[in-house]
């Protein structure tokens, strides 16, 4: 069996620890990075269980230096990179009259500017190897408001962002496609909904049964169901789609 390898980033939690788990039962080898060495561990025995060697890198992507480091960790364990799934990323959810520079600036520095540096750093790790990136958006990028400036922003430029890389990607053999998730219930949502309930005069009991009806979908989105969509972006089966923004939301955006 030849080996793949597959980066997963924001793997500590939701999403990424969701398509972390769910890579290892196509990848030889999947590599953790998030800021929580302790979540990775627990992580990195579900990806061994499932069938896939882990690497678990403890490093903070918003710091420039790190995405060289974790290529070159990376390749020095594997000494090849398939796949790169940029999921890292927590931004603010504050109004835009009431964002700081330092909350917008953090939420560049690591979604954007993270995500950026390392398909950068691992491009020609990539290109040899004629691999596969996918970059975590979200359906804001097609409607941003003002709770949620820097979010929808942030969003918006990353799709750009891989439409950007993908078409070098078609010279270079690299494909590059976003995902645009709709509410999915992790962590970051459990936590919003106790910020947002209160304000809406509810109880966070109310606030999660109230929201999906204000969103006008019928449930949350699970983590799981968007691993299953990042597996399909980087299997060989979806080789031929690349600068695709994929949006799967439940049907929360109504635009075409």
């Amino acid at each position: 069996m030849t080996m793949s390898v597959a980066i997963v980033t924001g793997a500590s939690q939701g999403i990424g620890r969701a398509t972390a788990i769910r890579l290892a039962r196509d990848f030889s080898a999947i590599v953790l990075v998030a800021r929580n060495q302790a979540k990775l561990e627990e992580v990195a025995v579900e990806v061994k269980s499932a069938g896939a060697e882990p690497l678990v890198i403890d490093a903070d992507l918003a710091e420039a230096p790190v995405a060289q480091d974790v290529v070159a960790s990376s390749l020095a364990a594997f000494g090849r990179i398939d796949a790169l799934l940029n999921i890292a990323g927590a931004v603010p959810q504050v109004d835009l009259f009431e964002m700081t520079d330092e909350q917008w600036e953090g939420g560049l520095a690591l979604k954007l500017h993270g995500a950026r540096r390392l398909t950068i750093a691992a491009w020609p790790a990539l290109r040899e190897a004629g691999g596969s990136v996918v970059l975590m958006s979200g359906n804001s990028a097609e409607f941003p408001k003002a709770p949620y400036a820097a979010v929808g922003t942030i969003n918006a430029a990353i799709v750009a962002m891989a439409k950007a890389f993908s078409d070098r990607g078609i010279a270079d053999g690299v494909q590059v496609n976003s995902v645009l998730p709709g509410p999915v219930m992790t962590g970051r949502r459990q936590s919003y909904l106790q910020h947002w309930a209160p304000l809406h005069g509810m109880t966070v009991e109310q606030a999660t049964a109230a929201f999906p009806k204000e969103a006008g979908i019928a449930r949350y989105g699970e983590p799981e169901e968007i691993a299953e969509l990042m597996a399909f972006l980087v299997s060989p089966g979806a080789r031929w789609m690349t600068g695709s923004a994929l949006r799967m939301d439940g049907g929360e955006v109504k635009s075409i």
